[in-house]
């Protein structure tokens, strides 16, 4: 079964009062991405290379963060690959097809309108393509929450 275009991405936007600098410190430096996103990762983020971590949101601690760092254009665009709502320690996801997140920046007045998109999900398996979907959904939309709260608390 084919996913309808508006259940292949997932797209996300909020005005974030905090300049452009500050949100890309928030989403880039690893430390900083891994207090809002609920991630111990293991070091910086480079573009080409594995992302490993620990998730570290209440409930999900057994989880093990895998991404693929695709592009870092400072300010602009930070983007990686990674296996969609991978829950089952015991599944190999690594034969799947992967999803790509972007997150795009734009001076919005005096802050920043933050952009996430998640798209390919229509390359999933279908068993579990409509619960990846709607889970990052739901996390998107949260994780928008996240970083709005911590770049508000922190400079």
């Amino acid at each position: 079964m084919k996913l309808p275009i508006e259940q292949d991405r997932i797209e996300k936007q909020i005005e974030l009062k905090a300049p452009i600098a500050r949100v890309w410190r928030a989403l880039t430096d690893h430390r900083e991405f891994g207090k809002w996103f609920r991630v111990n990762l293991e070091g910086p983020f480079v573009a080409g290379q594995t992302s490993r971590g620990q998730i570290t949101y209440p409930g999900h601690e057994y989880l093990k963060w895998e991404a693929v760092v695709q592009k870092m254009e400072p300010e602009r665009l930070f983007s990686f690959t990674w296996h969609p709502y991978a829950v089952d320690s015991q599944k190999d996801y690594s034969k799947e097809p992967s999803t790509l997140v972007e997150f795009r920046l734009e001076q919005k007045g005096d802050g920043t309108l933050l952009t996430v998109t998640e798209s390919g999900f229509s390359k999933l398996p279908a068993d579990r393509r409509l619960e990846a979907f709607r889970m990052n959904d739901g996390g998107w939309t949260e994780q928008m929450k996240n970083i709005e709260r911590h770049v508000q608390q922190t400079s």
